[in-house]
């Protein structure tokens, strides 16, 4: 792993993004990494775009900014790929992580040339099979700790169902479903 790992979120407001990179950023500090996990925030409104981060590193943080030149990016809304530039500043050693239904090479030409890894899930799929609700920040998260190798899979689901039990203290109904659509995605990535 990276001494710095750094991640940008693109999604729509609803859809978890910001949720998802605190999780990661929870998991990760729990796993005595230093984290940063913060959104930025645009309008705040249902459907309108909005972008987090996550910085995970095995020493101290110093910087504290948007995240400008990103190792890994996630878009869990690929109607974002036509109008955010998600590809900016991230690093071709990295990778982008889409949600999508679509092929690789649909989706290539609108990446505005980015030459780095590009990775799909289909997180519609996963929720559906696993949950029968359309959450897709979920697979999103698992997908990319697939993606980045921040952590091996095995501690990030022990973590991620600790985590879900206290979060879901009052409805355990709801951590089965999530732990389903955690394991699936991390075996759905493209």
């Amino acid at each position: 792993m990276r001494v710095l790992t750094e991640i940008r979120w693109h999604g729509r407001g609803g859809q978890g993004a910001k949720t998802a990179a605190l999780l990661l950023a929870d998991v990760a500090f729990n796993l005595g990494k230093y984290v940063q996990g913060f959104p930025e925030y645009g309008p705040e409104r249902m459907g309108a775009p909005i972008t987090a981060y996550d910085r995970i590193s095995d020493k101290p943080i110093r910087v504290h900014s948007n995240i400008y030149e990103p190792d890994f990016v996630v878009v869990v809304d690929e109607t974002l790929l036509h109008t955010v530039d998600v590809t900016r500043g991230l690093k071709k050693e990295g990778a982008i992580l889409i949600n999508t239904q679509k092929t690789k090479e649909e989706i290539l030409p609108l990446l505005h040339g980015y030459e780095g890894e590009v990775r799909i899930i289909n997180a519609r799929k996963v929720c559906m099979e696993t949950l029968g609700k359309y959450f897709p920040n979920t697979p999103m998260l698992a997908a990319i700790v697939k993606v980045s190798g921040i952590m091996e899979e095995e501690v990030f689901l022990r973590e991620m169902e600790t985590s879900l039990k206290h979060k879901f203290a009052k409805k355990p109904e709801v951590l089965e479903g999530n732990m389903k659509a955690l394991k699936l995605a991390l075996q759905e990535v493209q």
